[in-house]
């Protein structure tokens, strides 16, 4: 039987679950279990260390946010339906990433960036804006997102006290799933994208860890 094509209002609809499903840091439940060793592995942090390993995961967790949101927005308007397939299992890997920050962020007793639908909703646009400029230059904005993110967690993973060991095995998974699909963007034809765009991203990047950080 052929798969009956969404309409508007359909896919409408389906973003506005999937965003909703996006923003509820509840207990949802991840295709692939959590990288992170029993707690008994974890010597206790002190509350310096804790604040501040709460203050990168609640960061990470705001990028997985933004990620869901970009790769919904380029799905919505990928011309190809092999690239739209492409971006919705990336989606499909981002929203592990969110469940394993979420379980993280409880254990250390704190909680997600009050801005997430602030993200959200300027990932969607940005994304939606990249898909209408064409695929090409939709699997580009992928690829150079996706750099951004393995430098940024690099960045935290340096940052980790050096027995936190349940933080370290979550980050180290996320960057080889993140560096996975940049990889696979530049395999399907990603374009490099102008050297004012990349900064661009990098100053709206910095932006969004400085203030997640915090609130």
């Amino acid at each position: 039987m052929t798969e009956r094509e969404l309409s508007p209002l359909d896919r409408l609809l389906a973003g506005a679950n999937k965003a909703l499903q996006t923003l509820d840091a509840g207990h949802r439940e991840p295709h692939r279990p959590n990288p992170a060793p029993p707690s008994s592995a974890e010597s206790e942090l002190d509350d310096a260390e804790r604040r501040h390993v709460a203050g990168l995961m609640r960061v990470n967790h705001a990028g997985e946010v933004c990620a869901q949101a970009l790769y919904e927005g380029q799905a919505l308007t990928a011309r190809d339906p092999r690239i739209r397939e492409a971006m919705q299992r990336a989606a499909s890997e981002e929203t592990d990433h969110l469940a394993w920050c979420e379980d993280r962020l409880r254990e250390l007793d704190a909680r997600t960036t009050v801005l997430n639908p602030l993200w959200y909703g300027l990932s969607l646009g940005v994304g939606a804006l990249a898909g209408i400029a064409g695929d090409r230059w939709s699997l580009g904005f992928v690829a150079e997102t996706e750099r951004q993110v393995c430098r940024h967690l690099e960045e935290h993973l340096r940052q980790l006290p050096e027995d936190d060991e349940r933080t370290r095995a979550i980050l180290e998974k996320m960057h080889a799933d993140e560096a996975g699909h940049a990889t696979t963007a530049v395999e399907e034809g990603a374009a490099e994208l102008p050297l004012p765009v990349r900064h661009a991203m990098s100053l709206v990047s910095k932006l969004m860890t400085r203030t997640s950080y915090h609130v």
